[in-house]
This record gives structure tokens, C-alpha cells and sequence, in this order.
């Protein structure tokens, strides 16, 4: 048998079914309280009490709570781990309510629908997708519900979808049933957040928001998200700006593991932002502009126009030093127009807010008149857009106190003289006070009491209070007794009583007022919504552009000039990262030079040179060039980039429980099937994951591939030395090398590139550097001196008959004939010492016979990369 509840646990079970998979908080006077399960997680999540209802009870109820007043704290920490919170407030006054109060969800707090954003993640966007599949088609929308940006996009594969989603860092996405179990698995694998919207509003807000669209798909994915969000908060989304559709291909792609090796906003190895390059350019005045920054980061551009008419800007600040002072500083006070544009249209702006967005358009003026001194033309589309909205900041200078209080329900929101009813019932309220002050002077005279005092509280009114010691000398007559302390007593009078009405009275129609005239100026700012959003975008713009001018001047940028030819010019490069931690005179500057005949630079050098900071620093300047900012070199002429691609750094993949080497030929692969002859292209240590003959013959196979087919500029650094005689036989390709040199026995890194290739490994002396044992040194460097002269010849380059390639096939009979069992060390023919080696065996195997028969007659330069790999693959399952 059910056990039965009581009606306010019946009125929370029915909303509680309205939300399973949501933290309910419930409002019970001035608690928020969690019952059941959720305040047996809730109380763990957030190291609350663990209490119970109704004690006595065989099976008492679990709880527990948190002030209302505190309660976004609480709410914070749970959605920061990736759960929900249904906020269920009371709808009418207890003291005048009828039987139990009613009470209902105001809004759902999700992920991805979080408003209030503090600290740093002020600086960053909070996006919220949705997706859909048609066909063979996926439609994706997102949205920042605290700015109000809403896009949509089509993508025709899974890897896009997921590298857009990554990119965008969502932590919350709607989907519906059209959507693959694959693509919901991947989700779920990287902690996204995945809501269902049951159904799809039809209404003039989603109608509007879409307008603008002529591509059904991203129409219906548009109306999906709003859906969820009108479902969700219950409440205008006045701000959210109309659905602009773009495609990725209208900017510079780089996918989401070529931005974690470039470390563009997060660093590898502390997972934060310092020592990124988002870091680096950052020197925005506004939160709004630090997010554009980030964005502009995310999507370079790929318009010369559009790069020259950024530049244009750039120079412009950069030549004018004290006006860009002054622009920053009046950039300073300008608050988070875009988010608190987003507080007002949900009813949440309070009389800070307004404050903070009065002392906002107050800079406008100023920001348009430093415009105008420059008086240049590559300022009018911005200075067209910076509208002061002195409508707006007149009306809040008139109606809202300087200093007002958080709350708008209590009072002292409103200045004097703004409305006359007002002004009376504040008259009232004063000349109460002042009978009251004048009736205390009064009792003290006549009583002779002279610490006689009234007072007020919420529960007893007005009181007169008279210490023990003096309560003989009262008049009984006229004193009724309210409460006794334990020295005093408080008392009332008939005249105390009726003055108290009047003053209680006006105090509370004054309060009630004056919340009515505070929504109705809000009202009236949320009307003005849309032009705030286009000032809050001019504003940011300009923040970014400082930003770049005052980094371009503070580390010796310099404007590069773009061509959309494959002309590649830096002399003296840096890396700007690197060098702000280095500092500028210690930065060893490096040039990059691939004109039309290069496409293809081999680097070669010792580990800890610097290979990977100089392919590193040509991808970040690319980068950079192309969202419009300077470059750290002392000159730069560079092509315009549709794509970058990396495969730098090992590392597994954790989530799809990929093993390190296949993640760099998954990553690699991604390249050599999308790159163009205008992307560029970042190869560090290709083949390393695998035994030698593999790694090397996959290097070559790749860089052949690249010269032969893809054609696009490619860095290639690796250590397999025999891979320079490329050199002679790909007519695009250059060898370069990162020096170092030997000084009485010790390795002094160069970290400067130079033509041709390096000439020897220095793998010995940077494990001396490691710290490696004296003996074991030794012996590396016996082994090292007896294999001088034994290195195998490098096999042709496919189409070149000039002499005889090394076959795969003897490659491999010196790895699987079958010699007496070895008493040394196992040695590669390139002079590596295998460490793992295990001793040949005397007699094989049917399966190790057929697979040595498969690679006798294995085409190896008619295969891609690809095929190599996925051979090798097959070949590795049988044989374990």
C-alpha cells in the first residue's frame, strides 16, 4: 500500500514528475529545499546537512536546504558539474493564500542556459546547441542565451559535426530522435549535455528569430532550440537576435586537435588559458570584446578585403599612441552591454544594472569624438553603428538613485521628484518619522525616563521601550503592554498606534510604487534592446582592434602582407608565446622562406632545438595575419590559408580509446584528405609511434603524397635522416635544419634554421642532458660507432627508376629469416638499438608464413598511407 502524503509532499511530487532529471528546488519561505534523492545527492554535491522530514515517521523523508538569498551559489556549483536545477518559487503571498500555496517552475537553469556569469568565464561564451539529421545532412544552431548571438550552420559528416561542437566548447546540446546513435555516443563520451525537446513550438517568436533563413534544415534545427528555451525559462527571449546562417568554409578551418596542439586558448599542460595565445593578444578593456577575440581566434578570416579592411583599423590605432589612450580608457568603463542586454529582456536587471548601463552609453560620446579625431575613413562603418541611446541613459539619470540597492522590491530604487505620488507618500513617511523622533522627546520630558526609546520591527510595529528599573515611573493609564524582554518592557499608545497605520501605510504603497515605476523603466529599455546589441557589437570591435594595436606595439608586430598566390616570406620570425616568456632578446628569430618552387621543407636537428617551436610559430602566425592582426617577425609576406592542419605532440586519445600512433595517423590522414594547395600543413615526427622500416617507409610514403597530390605548404620535421636524399628527387621539396653544435663534449643548442640537412643525430648527448647514467651513455655511444656506415639506403621515390630501391621484402628478411638465437643486443640497420627485441624464432608458423608471402608481394609504393597502415593493422591482429 502507497504510503499516503501530506499535501504540500503531494504538491512537490506533481512537479517533481514534471522534472526527473533536474535538481527541484523547492520554496518553502526562506529556504529552497531538496527532497528524496536530490537531497541525498544535493546535500553530497554541495556539502550541505542531511536532515529529514517528519522525524517520527517510519520512513522520513530525506532534505535538505539552502537560503534563498545564497541560492545561485548552490545552483552555480551544480550546473559547473553538468546537472540541471528547476527553481520552483511560491506564486502568491503565504499570509494572504488560500489552503496551500500555489507554487510553479519559473525557469529550468541547464548548462547551456546559464545567465550569470562571473569572473573569468565572463570572458568566454556559454553556447547552446541543437541538432538535427536529414537525410544525409546534419543542421546545427547555437545560441549564447546570455548575449543573445544565435547561428546555424549545415555539415554533411560526423567529424564535423563533432570538431564544430568541440570548436564551440558547448556543454549542453538538444537533440530529437532524427539524430545517429553514433553521434550521441560521441556526446556522451565527451560529457555534452544531451536534452529533448518532445515537440516544436509554433509561434511569431520562432517565426521572426528565423526569418532570414532560406534553408529548411537549419529553419527547423532554429525552431528546435528556441523551443526548448521558451520551454525552459518561461520567459521573453526578446534578445535573442535573428538566426544568421554561415558555413565553415567561409572562414579559415582549423580543426579542434590542430587548436590543442597550437594551444590557441588552452595550454596542454595546465589546462588553463595563461601561455596560449588567446592570452597573448588579450588586451581588452570588456568582457564582450575578450569573447569577440576569442571568436575571431576560432574563425579566421579567409577575405583579403575583409584581413586589409581589419588591418587598415589596426594601423590606425597603432599610429595614433594618445588617442588610443584615451580610447582605452574610456573602453574601461564600459560594462557587459551584451549580457546585461540579456538581464533585462529576462526580467532579472536590477538598479546596479541600469546604473552600469547608464555609465556605459556615457562613454559613447567620448569613444565616437576619439573617432573623429582621427578622422579616418576606416572608421565609419563603426562610428555609424556607436549610438549613444541618450534616450535610454536619460531615462535611467532620472529615474534610478546613483548608489541603488541589489534588491528592487524594497525600496530606495527610485529618486525623488521622479513621480509625484511617490513624492507624497515619501513626505508621509518622513513626517512620520519625524512625529515619531518628536513623540520620543515628548515621553522622555513627560515621564523623566531618559533612555525611554521607540522603535520598529516587522513583527510588533512601532513600540515604546522602558528598562525595568524604570517602569514605575509610566503611566499606566495610557501604556498597553506589546512584549516583555528580560530587562525591559515595550509598550504602545493609542496615538503611537494611529501614526503607525499612516506611516506603515505609505511605506508600503511607496514600496509597491516604486517596483511599478522600476519595470515600467525597464520596460521601456527593453524596447531598445536590438540597438544596444548593435552598439555592444561596435564596442567590441573596437575593444579587439586596441587589443591587437597595443600588442602589435608592445612586442614588435609588424603588418604582414597577404597574397592569394603560394608566396611564404617571414625573416625573423618568432614564436609569440614563447618569446613573451624568453623575452625579446634572448627569442632566437628564425626565417621561413617557400616561394612558388617550395612547397615542402624537411627539418632535421636534434630533439630540444626547436623543430617544433618554429612549425609552431608559422601556423600562429598565419593565424594571427589572418584574423587582422600583426605578426611577430620583422617582416612577413604570407598566402592566404583555408586550412591548417598539425600532427604535433604525442598523446592518446582517452575518449575514442585510440592508441597514440593511431591517433597521429588518424590526424595525419585527416590532412592528406582535405588539405588543398592553399592550406597549410604542420608534420612533426610522422612513423615515430611504429617500428623503424614502418615509421620511415609511412614518412616518405606521406611526403610524396603530399608533393605529388596535395601540393600544399608543408613542414616536415622528423629524425629519420635518411628521408634528406628526398631532396634530389622531389623537384618542391628543401631540406632545412635546426643547428646545434659541440663544445668540449657538450651540446649547445643554436635553435636557428639553416639550409640542408642536419649533419648527425645528437640523440646521445640530449639523454646526457636528460641525465641519463655515465656507463649506459657509453655503451650507446660503443653501438652508435660500430653502425657508422651501415645505414640502409633509402628505397627510390615512387616513379623514379634511376637505381634500384631497397625492397620491403629484404627489409624484412633481416628482421624474419631465422639465424642461431643472437647473444647481443638487437640492432636496426639505421643504427637504433631496439629495446623491446625478442630473439628469432627457429621455426614459424603457418600465419607468420602467410603474412611473410603477403608482404613479399605487397606494392608499397602503389599504396597510400592509409592502406600502409591499415595492412600493417591487419597483419598485427592475426599474429596475436
Amino acid at each position: 500500500m502507497a504510503k499516503k502524503l501530506t499535501p504540500m509532499m503531494e504538491q512537490y511530487q506533481k512537479v517533481k514528475d514534471q522534472y526527473p532529471d533536474a535538481f527541484l528546488f523547492y520554496r518553502l519561505g526562506d529556504f529552497y529545499e531538496l527532497f528524496n534523492d536530490d537531497a541525498v545527492k544535493g546535500a553530497q554535491l554541495l556539502e550541505l546537512t542531511l536532515t529529514t522530514r517528519n522525524h517520527s515517521a517510519k520512513n522520513p523523508i530525506p532534505m535538505c536546504g539552502v537560503p534563498h538569498r545564497a541560492v545561485d551559489n548552490y545552483v552555480d556549483v551544480l550546473i559547473d558539474k553538468g546537472y540541471k536545477v528547476a527553481i520552483c518559487e511560491q506564486m502568491e503571498d503565504p499570509k494572504k493564500a488560500k489552503g496551500m500555496v500555489k507554487r510553479a517552475v519559473t525557469r529550468l537553469i541547464t548548462p547551456g542556459t546559464q545567465m550569470d556569469l562571473n569572473g573569468e568565464q565572463a570572458r568566454s561564451n556559454n553556447y547552446l546547441a541543437a541538432l538535427q539529421q536529414r537525410d544525409n545532412q546534419y543542421n546545427l544552431a547555437y545560441t549564447d542565451l546570455s548575449t543573445g548571438e544565435l547561428k546555424t550552420t549545415s555539415l554533411t559528416t560526423n567529424d564535423a559535426v563533432l570538431n564544430e561542437l568541440i570548436n564551440l566548447q558547448t556543454k549542453e546540446i538538444v537533440v530529437d530522435d532524427s539524430v545517429s546513435d553514433d553521434i550521441k555516443n560521441q556526446l556522451t563520451k565527451r560529457n555534452i549535455l544531451q536534452s529533448h525537446q518532445p515537440t516544436i513550438l509554433k509561434n511569431s517568436e520562432i517565426s521572426y528569430l528565423s526569418q532570414d533563413l532560406d534553408n529548411d534544415g537549419e529553419k527547423a534545427v532554429v525552431a528546435l532550440l528556441v523551443s526548448y528555451l521558451l520551454t525552459t525559462q518561461k520567459r521573453s527571449l526578446a534578445h535573442l537576435q535573428k538566426a544568421v546562417a554561415y558555413q565553415p568554409s567561409s572562414f579559415m578551418k582549423i580543426d579542434h586537435y590542430s587548436k590543442t596542439n597550437l594551444e590557441l586558448t588552452t595550454n596542454m599542460r595546465s589546462g588553463k588559458r595563461q601561455g596560449t595565445l588567446a592570452w597573448l593578444l588579450d588586451e581588452t578593456k570588456t568582457a564582450m570584446g575578450s569573447r569577440l577575440l576569442k571568436r575571431w581566434l576560432d574563425r579566421p578570416l579567409i577575405d583579403a578585403n575583409q584581413i586589409t579592411a581589419r588591418q587598415d583599423k589596426v594601423q590606425e590605432l597603432l599610429d595614433h599612441y594618445f588617442e588610443r589612450n584615451t580610447l582605452q580608457q574610456e573602453l574601461i568603463k564600459v560594462y557587459d552591454l551584451e549580457r546585461l542586454a540579456g538581464r533585462v529582456a529576462y526580467g532579472s536587471v536590477n538598479g546596479r544594472d541600469l546604473i552600469q548601463l547608464k555609465t556605459s552609453l556615457q562613454q559613447v560620446p567620448k569613444i565616437r569624438y576619439v573617432l573623429d579625431t582621427l578622422d579616418s575613413p576606416v572608421f565609419a562603418d563603426l562610428e555609424k553603428r556607436l549610438d549613444p541611446l541618450d534616450d535610454i541613459a536619460g531615462l535611467i539619470e532620472q529615474a534610478i538613485v546613483d548608489d541603488p540597492p541589489i534588491s528592487v522590491t524594497e525600496g530606495g530604487v527610485i529618486k525623488d521628484h521622479y513621480n509625484e505620488q511617490l513624492d507624497q507618500y515619501r513626505d508621509a513617511m518622513n513626517n512620520g518619522k519625524q512625529w515619531i523622533a518628536d513623540l520620543q522627546a515628548h515621553e522622555r520630558q513627560v515621564t523623566g525616563v531618559n533612555n525611554l526609546k521607540i522603535g520598529y520591527n516587522h513583527v510588533f510595529g512601532y513600540y515604546i521601550e522602558v528598562t525595568k528599573v524604570n517602569l514605575d515611573k509610566i503611566p499606566r493609564d495610557r501604556y498597553e503592554r506589546k512584549q516583555t524582554l528580560v530587562n525591559a518592557e515595550r509598550f504602545s499608545t493609542p496615538e503611537l498606534k494611529e501614526k503607525e497605520a499612516l506611516i506603515l501605510g505609505a511605506q508600503e504603497k511607496s514600496t509597491a510604487l516604486e517596483y511599478d515605476l522600476f519595470v515600467k523603466v525597464r520596460e521601456q529599455v527593453k524596447k531598445e534592446i536590438k540597438r544596444l546589441q548593435v552598439l555592444a557589437s561596435a564596442l567590441s570591435e573596437l575593444d579587439v582592434l586596441q587589443s591587437f594595436a597595443v600588442v602589435s606595439e608592445d612586442y614588435h608586430f609588424v603588418r604582414p602582407k597577404m597574397n592569394n598566390g603560394h608566396v611564404l616570406k617571414i625573416k625573423d620570425g618568432r614564436h609569440p608565446v614563447v618569446e613573451k616568456f624568453m623575452g625579446h632578446q634572448e627569442y632566437v628569430p628564425n626565417d621561413v622562406m617557400m616561394d612558388k618552387s617550395t612547397d615542402i621543407l624537411l627539418i632535421t636537428g636534434p630533439n630540444m632545438s626547436g623543430k617544433s617551436t618554429y612549425m609552431r610559430q608559422l601556423a600562429l602566425t598565419a593565424i594571427m595575419a589572418q584574423m587582422g592582426c600583426f605578426v611577430p617577425a620583422k617582416s612577413a609576406e604570407l598566402p592566404i590559408f583555408d586550412q591548417i592542419f598539425t600532427r604535433i605532440g604525442a598523446a592518446d586519445d582517452l575518449i575514442s580509446g585510440e592508441s597514440t600512433f593511431m591517433v597521429e595517423m588518424m590526424e595525419a590522414n585527416n590532412a592528406l584528405l582535405h588539405a588543398t594547395d592553399r592550406s597549410l600543413i604542420l608534420f612533426d615526427e610522422i612513423g615515430r609511434g611504429t617500428a623503424t622500416y614502418d615509421g620511415m617507409a609511412l614518412a616518405q610514403a606521406i611526403i610524396e603524397y603530399v608533393h605529388k597530390h596535395v601540393r600544399a605548404k608543408t613542414l616536415f620535421s622528423t629524425h629519420y635522416h635518411e628521408l634528406t636524399a628526398l631532396e634530389g628527387t622531389l623537384p618542391r621539396l628543401k631540406n632545412v635544419h635546426v643547428g646545434a653544435t659541440e663544445k668540449n663534449g657538450e651540446l649547445v643548442f643554436l635553435h636557428k634554421v639553416s639550409a640542408g640537412p642536419a649533419d648527425k643525430s645528437y640523440g646521445i648527448h640530449v639523454a646526457k642532458l636528460a641525465g641519463m647514467p655515465e656507463p649506459l651513455l657509453k655503451r650507446a655511444d660503443n653501438i652508435l660507432k660500430s653502425l657508422e656506415g651501415k645505414q640502409v639506403k633509402l628505397p627510390n621515390v615512387e616513379g623514379d627508376q634511376s637505381s634500384k630501391p631497397v625492397q620491403e621484402h629484404e627489409l624484412a628478411k633481416q628482421t624474419v629469416s631465422e639465424p642461431q638465437q643472437p647473444t647481443q643486443p638487437v640492432v636496426e640497420s639505421n643504427g637504433q638499438l631496439e629495446l623491446f627485441a625478442t630473439p628469432k624464432r627457429h621455426k614459424m608458423s603457418s600465419t607468420d608464413q602467410q603474412i611473410i608471402k603477403q608482404l613479399k608481394e605487397l606494392n608499397l609504393m602503389g599504396m597510400t598511407p592509409m592502406e600502409v597502415m591499415n595492412q600493417l593493422y591487419r597483419w598485427q591482429q592475426k599474429l596475436k
